[in-house]
């Protein structure tokens, strides 16, 4: 008669490295922080939209567009909440037990510190876009009194901001992917 196995217990932790060990429940507090900013950029979009239709008939195409760009930024930035939240819990502080569950994110499943840098510097280049996209488009009021709240060097700048952005994501892409390199070869 077989007998069920036991999974074997983990050998208890000497005292400094289980305090180490169980402070990264320090970070809880900052991920459930980031949930009420994201209840935040809900009410945002909420009433970013509400404006949207309750103006639409008064609005011309470029104003429209602008705050559609607006209601996408809000959108961007609340995946971007919602990437370090999930991401970072289940990375940093416990893992959440939903293998299987249909709603489950499908990069959720190969998560590590390495895929989630990767995801949030796209996910900020995202994000910059659309900030980029609505200067451009603002542009055009350069000089106008009242119209815009942006100069040429301003444009330049942010331009050169979203530059780096784009770099920056490149060199950690490079970088991790050398490091692949690496440990395969190890």
């Amino acid at each position: 008669m077989s007998q069920l196995r036991k999974p074997p217990m983990a050998s208890p932790l000497r005292p400094l490295p289980a305090l180490i060990f169980s402070s990264r429940w320090l970070q809880l507090p900052l991920y459930l922080g980031l949930i009420v900013a994201q209840g935040v950029y809900v009410f945002l979009f909420l009433k970013e939209l509400w404006h949207l239709v309750t103006h639409a008939a008064n609005f011309s195409e470029q104003q429209i567009m602008l705050l559609v760009l607006g209601l996408i930024d809000v959108v961007m930035i609340s995946n971007l909440l919602m990437m370090v939240i999930i991401g970072g819990y289940e990375t940093f502080v416990s893992r959440l037990q939903l293998h299987g569950h249909p709603d489950q994110p499908e990069w959720l499943g190969h998560v590590n510190a390495s895929v989630l840098k990767i995801k949030l510097a796209m996910a900020i280049i995202g994000i910059s876009s659309i900030h980029l996209l609505r200067t451009f488009i603002e542009a055009g009021n350069i000089g106008m009194a009242g119209k815009t709240n942006y100069t040429e060097t301003g444009v330049i700048l942010q331009t050169v901001i979203h530059t780096v952005f784009i770099l920056s994501a490149l060199g950690i892409a490079f970088v991790d992917r050398m490091s692949a390199v690496v440990d395969k070869e190890h």
